[in-house]
């Protein structure tokens, strides 16, 4: 499949790697702007591949998708793609969150994961809408918190490599006509504001695609 990918950091170079690995066709990269001379790791990866790769604020504009993109994979992007973007890719967009959706909502479901105490942990592959971490599900895995754990051990160890191999999957079960895209139950959904950032009794922010 022709696919763009969005996002940034290890996340980001490590899905596009991936996914070119797996016999794709990146055909760009978006990352944001670092100031200074450093590139960020998706940007810089892009381009020792030889891919177009462009530069990308908080929105993503259909003006910024190539034509003919089957999909857009968001890794760990922090960039609202705009509805008439989605839509100029054949299966929209998708993007990979650390946590088992409906759960965990919000840019920091590692860090509420390990606060709140939860057992188990898990990410989910999903197609984006103009909500916050809000759209179908394609597919999910889950893994043990283990005692001890802290949020980067916890993301290192499994979540980080499972969003990989769920994007993968996803971009398999896609190009194969076999994704079932499964609407997010509501009734045991939560959602979390920036850690140490916003208090709890905030409201949510509004309506947001966010990914990881």
């Amino acid at each position: 499949m022709r696919v763009m990918i969005v996002g940034q950091k290890w996340m980001g170079a490590a899905t596009l790697h991936a996914v070119a690995a797996a016999g794709h066709e990146v055909v760009r990269a978006a990352a944001p702007f670092c100031a200074g001379e450093e590139y960020d790791r998706l940007y810089a990866a892009a381009l020792q591949r030889g891919i177009p790769a462009i530069h990308v604020g908080q929105r993503l504009s259909a003006s910024d998708v190539p034509a003919a993109v089957d999909v857009i994979v968001a890794a760990h992007a922090h960039t609202f793609i705009a509805p008439d973007a989605r839509a100029k890719a054949k299966h929209g967009a998708i993007g990979y969150h650390p946590s088992l959706l409906p759960r965990h909502r919000g840019r920091d479901a590692v860090r509420w994961t390990i606060h709140m105490g939860d057992p188990v942990a898990g990410g989910t592959v999903y197609q984006m809408d103009d909500g916050a971490d809000t759209g179908p599900i394609i597919c999910q895995d889950w893994c043990h918190v283990r005692a001890g754990d802290t949020p980067e051990f916890l993301w290192r160890r499994d979540l980080g490599p499972m969003g990989i191999r769920l994007i993968l999957q996803a971009l398999e079960m896609l190009e194969s006509g076999k994704a079932i895209l499964r609407p997010q139950d509501e009734a045991p959904a939560t959602w979390e504001p920036a850690f140490r950032k916003a208090k709890l009794s905030e409201a949510p922010p509004a309506p947001k695609n966010d990914s990881g």
